[in-house]
């Protein structure tokens, strides 16, 4: 990679390497109330280690061997995917990646050349734009509506031009928690049929779907997938498990989708080539234990009203989140940086909105317990207030 493309990639992510230091600075005092990542802070889920120790027993002298993706682990992932989003997934149409970053870093692998445009929304997933420039292509930003967190759709048509190879559209929005409906989808699907036609190239769309099991009640997940077939879905296993040091994901290519036989070797050799991007033997030979398991999402529901109710009558400006473990806060300072480190100070970390490129907001995870949430809701008070 080029020193130019370093620099670039270190720009990007300035304000989330300025945060980093604050976070390692006080992380470790024993009364912190870290809401910054979305790292687990009680012990991991019945049945996960089980699941992983079963899988070390080697069945024959190839277990610990070399691994792609493994037909087994395709044919669990396709199963799973067609019962539950009632299209017919094919089992050559899944690689297996080290979780949803090596599933985003393969799609671009695959897709993108050099000067290449890819578009998102901000606020973003803050490795979005740096993962890009790695690729050699050019990052283009769009926000959502400010009034719903949901994808502008004007300003996406306005942003697509004929370099334009791959929008990426996550949902359910980290760190909104919007989940975007229906409606919108089809319409995107529109908007970027319209264009590929227009620029007598394909503009492909990942959905980065990594949180589409965590959907609270009331609220329903759509992948665009559904809608619009040069469709690629990312996913990792560490959210719903909330083990995230463990790395096991996919990106699959949607039924519909137009050449798969040739995209199929394509993204095998984007994963050798960009660094063997394939998850561990352990990992795939657990995926049909790991299937069953998932974090407790009513008691992560009542984390998330918890946090809401109190945050929204101490007078902070937020949307309650559809999905995902985030919210997405205004921070009564515009400078959301000082407002963040005046948290730290009190002993409360959260992620200052400038690290996902939306300075003037925060972003509060609420994987803690709610012991540590209730303990740390006086800070927030106070903080507001002055």
């Amino acid at each position: 990679m080029s020193t130019d493309r370093i620099t670039a990639i270190t720009k990007a992510n300035q304000p989330l390497l300025s945060f980093l230091s604050i976070w390692e600075e006080h992380r470790g005092r024993p009364d912190i109330g870290d809401f910054a990542f979305g790292n687990p802070q009680e012990m991991v889920i019945d049945g996960y280690p089980a699941a992983l120790a079963n899988a070390t027993v080697p069945g024959d002298k190839n277990h610990y061997a070399y691994k792609f993706s493994e037909e087994s682990s395709r044919r669990e992932v396709a199963a799973y995917l067609t019962e539950w989003r009632g299209q017919q997934f094919d089992p050559d149409d899944i690689a297996m990646t080290p979780g949803a970053f090596g599933a985003i870093a393969t799609a671009l692998g695959t897709l993108v050349d050099v000067g290449d445009e890819v578009l998102y929304s901000d606020p973003p997933w803050f490795f979005y734009e740096a993962m890009i420039i790695a690729a050699g292509a050019n990052p283009v930003s769009v926000p959502v509506r400010a009034e719903d967190h949901d994808l502008d759709l004007d300003r996406i048509a306005g942003a697509l031009t004929a370099k334009t190879r791959l929008v990426i559209v996550n949902t359910p929005h980290n760190p909104t928690g919007r989940i975007y409906p229906p409606s919108t989808l089809a319409a995107l699907a529109e908007i970027l049929t319209d264009a590929s036609e227009r620029f007598g190239r394909p503009i492909y769309l990942l959905s980065d779907e990594p949180y589409s099991r965590l959907v609270f009640s009331g609220n329903e997940f759509s992948s665009p997938a559904a809608y619009y077939p040069y469709t690629l879905i990312s996913y990792s296993y560490g959210k719903i498990l909330l083990t995230p040091g463990q790395r096991v994901g996919w990106v699959a290519l949607s039924p519909d989708m137009p050449g798969r036989e040739e995209l199929r070797s394509d993204i095998f050799m984007a994963q050798i080539a960009g660094g063997w991007q394939f998850p561990s033997a352990i990992m795939q030979y657990s995926l049909p234990a790991l299937h069953g398991l998932s974090v407790d999402l009513d008691e992560l529901e009542r984390k998330r009203d918890l946090f809401v109710g109190a945050l929204q009558e101490a007078g902070y400006d937020l949307q309650t989140p559809q999905g995902t473990f985030y919210l997405w806060v205004r921070s009564p300072d515009p400078d959301d940086a000082a407002f963040v480190g005046r948290l730290a100070e009190r002993g409360v970390l959260v992620l200052p909105g400038s690290t996902c490129a939306v300075p003037g907001y925060f972003r509060i995870t609420f994987t803690a317990t709610s012991d540590v949430i209730e303990r740390n809701l006086p800070v927030f008070r106070e903080a507001i207030s002055g």
